[in-house]
């Protein structure tokens, strides 16, 4: 059974010095958060402006991506108690520095053209080394131009190409997945006809990618949906521009096309709720019902006539991969048409908990099962 506007809040009384203290303001309104019985919610880390994409290492230090802010941040929870006391900036000045990824000790950061790697970054986070470029052959343009990067099973670097407008055709590699070798070489294109996913993960057992996409606006309120997607091989085609929702024809570009030419989604998602980061549960913390599923963060509307989004929500699958429901997890940050949080991506913590950013609150929040 749910229980609404239920959340057991743990924050210090006494934030410690490099991390501020808002996170004692925004302990307030976690009261509001809505989470099934016998979780909770609190403040992991605070005072990192604009916290998006998220990426927590084997030795437990968290890599947090901005956007407008231009920083990437490293914050570690030194004591295990759930709150990170230590924070770093890694690098300033950067133009849209959403995505995050680490493989082998180097940390990857995605700018809007740019790829970067910083290696043995954790050999002293109060002095980065140097970046190397690892490739500039992105697309410059500032709309649906930030990067969404992580590296796949395969130990190549994924990497998303938003289309570069509300809707359009344009040539690869717009509106496509892309994938190389951590070095830049074997560029290619992995999926295509995907608007603007800004996550995308690999299924514990299968290995099969899943993504979120953004759908298109100014076709009303409730039209077209968002998606959650599965691309089990390279070459598979969502639709994008001319096709929604698996089989919504576009007013513009839809004219002649054949819906049954493009990948379905696995579950539509409810319109405009923007749909970013999306996390499989494969921990042991949360009760057995919660394994295998697809926790999904939802950023929120932006044009709207009302106002929708702006939680947690939760695609269950049965043991074939066939969604069987789409609900609300967490909810809470969006009150009447007022939002005070705008979640962005999920993370699993070493001790089976989820992270989750926020980056209208500078946040990242930490949910646990504790009954």
């Amino acid at each position: 059974m749910r229980r609404r506007a239920f959340a057991v809040v743990s924050v210090s009384a006494c934030c410690v010095a490099s991390l501020g203290c808002s996170a004692q303001s925004t302990s307030s309104q976690l009261h509001s958060i809505s989470l099934p019985d016998g979780f909770t919610i609190s403040v992991y880390a605070d005072s990192v402006a604009g916290a998006r994409s998220l990426e927590l290492t084997e030795s437990g230090t968290l890599f947090i991506g901005t956007r407008g802010e231009g920083s990437v941040y490293a914050v570690r929870d030194e004591d295990g108690d759930g709150e990170a006391e230590s924070r770093y900036v890694i690098a300033s000045g950067l133009q849209n520095p959403n995505g995050v990824a680490f493989l082998d000790g180097d940390l990857f950061v995605a700018e809007v053209s740019k790829i970067w790697r910083y290696r043995a970054i954790e050999d002293d986070l109060t002095n980065p080394p140097q970046p190397e470029l690892v490739t500039d052959r992105f697309p410059t343009d500032r709309l649906h131009g930030w990067k969404y990067i992580a590296f796949g099973p395969d130990g190549k670097l994924y990497v998303q190409v938003g289309a570069p407008c509300n809707v359009c055709e344009r040539e690869e590699p717009y509106a496509s997945i892309t994938r190389m070798n951590p070095d830049g070489s074997g560029f290619e294109i992995f999926a295509r006809g995907v608007r603007n996913t800004v996550g995308f993960t690999w299924h514990p057992e299968t290995s099969e990618m899943w993504f979120t996409d953004n759908g298109r606006d100014m076709m009303g309120d409730d039209l077209p949906p968002d998606e959650l997607n599965h691309a089990p091989e390279i070459g598979m085609n969502f639709g994008f521009p001319y096709v929604h929702g698996g089989d919504i024809l576009d007013p513009e570009f839809g004219d002649g096309a054949d819906p049954s030419n493009f990948a379905k989604p696995v579950q539509n998602l409810e319109p405009h709720v923007a749909a970013l980061g999306l996390e499989f549960y494969t921990a042991a913390q949360f009760p057995e019902e919660y394994r295998g599923q697809v926790f999904i963060a939802e950023h929120g509307s932006w044009n709207r006539t009302e106002k929708i989004g702006y939680r947690v929500s939760l695609v269950r699958l049965d043991d074939d991969g066939i969604a069987t429901s789409y609900e609300p997890f967490a909810e809470g940050w969006l009150q009447g048409e007022s939002n005070w949080g705008r979640p962005v991506d999920l993370e699993l913590a070493h001790d089976g908990s989820l992270l989750v950013s926020d980056d209208q609150g500078g946040v990242v929040y930490r949910i646990s099962y504790t009954k």
